[in-house]
Parts: structure tokens; C-alpha cells; sequence
């Protein structure tokens, strides 16, 4: 089956979760599109004023608000950079789950700190998120623990599609998003819903030039993965596919750009500038891949996603300096 969700179980995600969350604004950014050049009407999902500052905490919601009593007492193992662990630890400490949260080891020290306080156990191990992934797998087989992944998971997706819900309740007349690609929850979730309430929306997906693996798969129309991911924004650097998104992707998507490292510190420099909102190198690459779909977009009402803000301010400082 090439979609590993349903809209019911979007719907269904959403009655789990709407106690916990509110909707984020969908907002209309003139500056932006005079930025970006054509005709073009660009909103903005905001869901870097989510509690989280994250997209993932409606991913971690989803996934502990269905969670059954036996696997709440056996406790959950997730891997993360960041977002996807805030998410789950967010979960746990409103239904009283424990938590453990695999990392790399040179991992963002202010998502990690966050997850802390959260609740979470934090284990730095790996050099990237595709081995601390092997750490998750390892604890929860020695502790019989319930696998939080961050995209394998339909519980994980479902919960991603419900800020596509929003959207389309917010601007039913949009007709493109642009959506960031670390897994692919964001997306599929988008293509889950647009195939039941918007036939003609087109989803766009974006990633790093640095871990493209998702991105070149797509275009060669095989599973293809990368020894590296090599980007500053950590919360899309993955370097293979995955089972549950890839299929979906494939079929859905109507196109699927990269942006570089400095394209996405241009975008969130551009962002800063003309939103004061502060964003992560994820939450700027839907802005930085804009300028590549121009023509595709000319004259459509295109939605953008502000998917985290959980920059670190050492990078922050970084980017703005133009060192990046």
C-alpha cells in the first residue's frame, strides 16, 4: 500500500491531540513574495510557536495518546536531533511515560537540555541520527521498551498530517506547500489529506544538498542511501529512505528540489529580517527552495512551513554573522 495512512486515522489523530495543542497561524507574508520575485501569494504555517517550537510535538502527541496501558508502563525509546525527542518527552511527562531519548553525540546541547527538562533520559551516542537510531534499537530490546520512530510509525504520521488539517480549514483555496524532507512525516501527512479534502494541491518536498538521499531516490526512482548528511540543519539530516514515507512520496509528490547550507542561512536570515520569527535551518528551507519552483508557482497561493525554531545560538550567531 503506498499510503501507510488514512485520513480517518489524520482525523483520528487530531481528536487524540486537540486538548493538548491549539492551532498555529497560517499567515500571509507580502514582504516574502515581493522577496522571492513573481506572482505568487506565500502563507506560512507556524509551527514554531507550537510548545515545542516544533512541528514533532503533534508526531510525539499522536504517538503517546495511543499508546496502550501495557506500553505505557513498559516506557518509550525514540532517536532524535531534537524536535522528534521533544515531542515524545512533551508526551510523556503530560500522560506519565518514561521517556529515553537517543542522540548523537555532538547533538544541539539546547534540544538536549530541553528534553531534560521535559523528563526525558538523554543518551549521546552516535555520529549521526542513522546511528543513534542503532542505540534506540538496542535499548529497547534490553529494557522491552516501545520504539518511538520518528518516521516509521503511522502513529508518528498521522499525527504530522493534522497540521495539513489546519492548513486547509485555514486557506482551503491554497493550491501548493512546500514542505521540508528529513523523513517525510510532514509531507506524507500533507499528501494524506490533500487526497481526501484538496485532489489538486500540490506538495512540494525540499532537502538539504548535503543529505539528499530521499530527495535522490526520487528522481532515479530507486532506494538509494548516503554514507553522510552533511548539513547545519540537523533536524533534516538523514542519509537514507524510509519504508513507510519513500512509496508515498514517490507517488505523491509534484516535485522535489534541494537547497544548499548557505541558500538555507540566506532564508533564515531573509526570515528574521522580514518576520521576526526564529527559525532552525529546517523551518527556512521550504522559504530557500521558493526561488527554484518560481515558475511552477507563478500566480498560486503557496503555503511555506515555519516546521521548528529550536536553532541553537551558537549557529544562530553563525548565521547571522554570514558565516554560514
Amino acid at each position: 500500500m503506498t499510503f501507510p495512512i488514512t485520513y480517518d486515522d489524520a482525523r483520528a489523530a487530531r481528536e487524540r491531540i486537540a486538548s493538548y495543542l491549539s492551532p498555529t497561524p497560517f499567515r500571509a507574508y507580502p514582504q516574502m513574495a515581493a522577496q522571492v520575485g513573481g506572482d505568487m501569494t506565500i502563507f506560512v504555517k507556524h509551527e514554531n510557536h507550537q510548545p515545542t517550537s516544533s512541528f514533532k510535538i503533534r508526531n510525539g502527541l499522536s504517538f503517546m495518546t495511543a499508546l496502550s496501558p501495557d506500553e505505557r508502563r513498559r516506557g518509550v525509546v525514540a532517536a532524535t536531533t531534537g524536535n522528534h525527542g521533544q515531542g515524545i518527552a512533551y508526551g510523556g511527562s503530560l500522560l506519565g511515560v518514561e521517556t529515553t531519548i537517543c542522540v548523537p553525540a555532538a547533538n544541539n546541547p539546547e534540544k538536549n537540555a530541553a528534553m531534560r527538562a521535559l523528563g526525558a533520559t538523554v543518551v549521546e551516542e552516535g555520529r549521526d541520527y542513522d546511528e543513534s537510531v542503532g542505540v534506540m534499537q538496542r535499548l529497547a530490546a534490553e529494557g522491552n521498551r516501545v520504539i518511538a520512530h520518528s518516521t516509521n510509525d503511522p502513529r508518528i504520521i498521522a499525527g504530522a498530517a493534522t497540521m495539513t488539517l489546519e492548513i486547509l480549514e485555514q486557506q482551503p483555496d491554497l493550491e501548493a506547500l512546500v514542505i521540508a524532507v528529513g523523513g517525510g512525516s510532514q509531507a506524507v501527512g500533507a499528501l494524506t489529506v490533500a487526497r481526501e479534502l484538496a485532489p489538486a494541491l500540490e506538495v512540494y518536498g525540499v532537502q538539504a544538498a548535503g543529505a539528499s538521499a530521499i530527495h535522490d531516490s526520487w528522481h532515479a526512482g530507486e532506494r538509494l542511501s548516503r554514507p553522510r548528511a552533511e548539513t547545519f540543519a540537523e533536524g533534516v539530516a538523514t542519509r537514507t529512505t524510509y519504508d513507510l514515507t519513500f512509496p508515498a512520496l514517490r507517488a505523491g509528490l509534484a516535485g522535489f528540489v534541494t537547497v544548499t547550507d548557505a541558500e538555507i542561512a540566506e532564508s533564515l536570515r531573509t526570515i528574521v529580517s522580514l518576520t521576526h520569527n526564529l527559525v532552525e535551518g529546517a523551518g527556512a528551507m521550504g522559504f530557500a527552495a521558493l526561488p527554484k519552483l518560481r515558475d511552477r508557482l507563478e500566480g498560486k497561493r503557496v503555503g511555506i512551513v515555519f516546521c521548528g525554531g529550536n536553532i541553537d545560538s551558537g549557529m544562530l550567531r553563525r548565521v547571522l554573522a554570514r558565516e554560514i
